[in-house]
């Protein structure tokens, strides 16, 4: 995988010392915003620990489900009225481990702009206790479908920001706007609320 995306996407890592080393580096939750269907290989490709990606369900084509199985994603019901998946993500931060999370709920569109972010990763942090691990996705292929970025070359840039602890008290919606604020201070890129 390192190959591929080096050679292909020809991705850049900035703030590669954020990221815990070893294969046991969980509680932990991945933090990235979303620019293309390439980004959860971007992520994994500089972490020696697996991420349990979090994907809407609407996205998971059934034809692929053997995979999905296989990387145990995390499905999850874009309409919000099912807490399945945030149940198992948490549960699977309590036991240790890493969950990655998209808290746009979709690609940015139009590209370099940041949309509002779900509170669902403010609940599953304050209810986990785990840090967060922020990721700045840009230069990824600006493509119809999500899927079309795998085939598609690109010069995608990769920044690990510094471990975020939550604050004693601080609530999900509290996480949610802090985390976000990260991402608006650099990036520098416009809300597309």
């Amino acid at each position: 995988m390192q190959a591929y995306v080096r050679l292909f996407h020809r991705a850049r890592y900035d703030g590669l010392s954020h990221v815990p080393r070893g294969i046991r580096s969980g509680p932990l939750v991945v933090v990235c915003n979303h620019t293309a269907g390439i980004d959860p290989l971007l992520v994994q490709a500089a972490c020696e620990f697996e991420v349990r990606w979090m994907m809407a369900n609407d996205m998971r084509l059934p034809r692929f489900e053997p995979f999905w199985q296989f990387a145990r994603i995390i499905g999850v019901d874009r309409q919000g009225r099912d807490t399945t998946s945030a149940r198992e993500a948490i549960r699977h931060l309590r036991a240790g481990g890493v969950v990655g999370v998209f808290p746009e709920g979709g690609i940015e569109r139009p590209p370099e702009t940041l949309r509002p972010f779900y509170s669902g990763v403010g609940l599953i942090v304050s209810r986990s206790n785990a840090p967060v691990l922020p990721v700045w996705i840009r230069g990824t292929p600006q493509v119809d479908r999500a899927w079309e970025s795998l085939w598609t070359p690109s010069h995608a840039r990769v920044t690990f920001g510094p471990i975020m602890r939550p604050g004693a008290g601080e609530g999900p919606e509290e996480i949610t706007r802090s985390v976000r604020a990260w991402f608006q201070k650099v990036s520098g890129w416009p809300d597309a609320d």
